[in-house]
């Protein structure tokens, strides 16, 4: 077995050659740059606060960690009105109630207005409460974006305005990669370059 140092900077390359290949497709599935898909994501995301409305994140598990972190990061530092649909109560309630497929999508139906965002995460693209949510979503009217991973199949993939997808099967991979690109559409819009130019 190779040393340590040696996997981890292997991981490390791995992990960046991810980030740096995620493909972006929009609503037909044809697929567009990564310039284009931060320009549109950006856009929408700045037309929505600025039209009283906001973001809206949701995920399971990892991705529901990314979820909350980046509604926070986006109401904080980026000025933008954002939201996670991750509070226990809400989703224990709504689970018992109404099943765990419906745990998004009835929130979605409650608090989404036309002209809001949704950034829906989900390693797999394939969870139900994912896909029932961007479907709640899309009836009202929201520009959805999509972050998934796995099959390049996934069901999740083609339901987004605009659609990342990172080529893995490996959980840790897809979840870094999506908070780096969701943290790179923050920091960038934000216009920060310090460490890049230091």
């Amino acid at each position: 077995m190779a040393p340590l140092r040696n996997r981890a900077e292997q991981y490390f390359a791995t992990l960046a050659a991810l980030i740096g290949s995620a493909e972006v497709t929009d609503r037909a599935n044809r697929p567009i740059s990564i310039e284009d898909a931060f320009d549109r994501v950006t856009k929408s995301a700045h037309a929505a606060h600025d039209g009283g409305r906001k973001l809206m994140f949701v995920g399971n598990g990892g991705s529901a960690g990314i979820a909350s972190h980046l509604a926070i990061d986006f109401s904080k530092n980026g000025g933008i009105r954002a939201m996670a649909f991750n509070d226990p109560a809400a989703l224990t309630c709504l689970g018992n109630d109404l099943g765990y497929e419906n745990v998004f999508g009835k929130q979605l139906d409650l608090h989404a207005q036309a002209g809001d965002l949704l950034i829906a995460i989900s390693s797999s693209g394939r969870s139900p409460n994912i896909l029932n949510g961007v479907a709640v979503a899309r009836q009202r009217g929201c520009e959805i974006v999509t972050f998934s991973g796995f099959a390049d199949s996934n069901p999740l993939r083609s339901t987004g305005d605009v659609n990342f997808y990172v080529r893995s099967h490996v959980y840790g991979f897809v979840e870094v990669a999506h908070l780096s690109i969701c943290h790179c559409l923050l920091d960038l819009d934000g216009g920060w370059s310090q460490e890049l130019t230091s």
